[in-house]
């Protein structure tokens, strides 16, 4: 992590208490996305997690999980030269999906991804804001799986580290710009 990352993250990260419900420290990006570098800056430390050693592309899509996941994905995947593939809530997508329901730290939720957004053996980048119990991007990286494609890592803007969100992910390689 380095120390640009977090004064960004120190300094336009707010936390918001019992949001969305009692109990639950919400974490607001909104005036780091409102920040033009400070955006650019965490585009191109996510997109990091796509390149190999000599900083090319090493992925074929990048998937953001709906919906902070999107306004960070979609960029990643632009700075990386490859196709961005949104996984939304219920009912937001028109085609043939792939679904799956899964817990939050809060509650339950579902997830679906177009049947054909991936093709066989596509290496994907999962992109999400918060890494907390790893449900979520658990849930993102078997949607991939079951399109035929491969999860190939998570970036994440920030890891809620005392949730072990990792444990969650069966091993898949994770890159969190910043720790809490």
């Amino acid at each position: 992590m380095s120390a640009t990352i977090a004064e960004l993250m120190a300094r336009l990260v707010r936390d918001v208490p019992d949001f969305p419900e009692p109990g639950v420290m919400f974490k607001d990006i909104t005036p780091l996305l409102a920040d033009t570098d400070a955006l650019r800056v965490v585009v191109e430390a996510l997109a990091a997690a796509g390149r190999g050693a000599d900083g090319a592309p090493v992925v074929d899509k990048v998937a953001g999980l709906e919906a902070r996941g999107f306004i960070l994905a979609a960029p990643v995947a632009m700075a990386l030269g490859v196709g961005f593939v949104p996984v939304r809530k219920p009912g937001k997508l028109p085609g043939e999906t792939h679904a799956i329901a899964y817990a939050l730290e809060y509650g339950e939720a579902t997830l679906e991804v177009h049947a054909d957004a991936f093709a066989p053996g596509e290496r994907v980048l999962v992109v999400d804001d918060v890494l907390a119990t790893g449900g979520t991007a658990a849930a993102a990286a078997e949607l991939v799986r079951r399109c035929g494609a491969e999860p190939a890592a998570l970036a994440v803007l920030m890891e809620l580290g005392f949730l072990d969100g990792r444990a969650a992910l069966g091993g898949l390689p994770v890159a969190a710009l910043h720790a809490v």
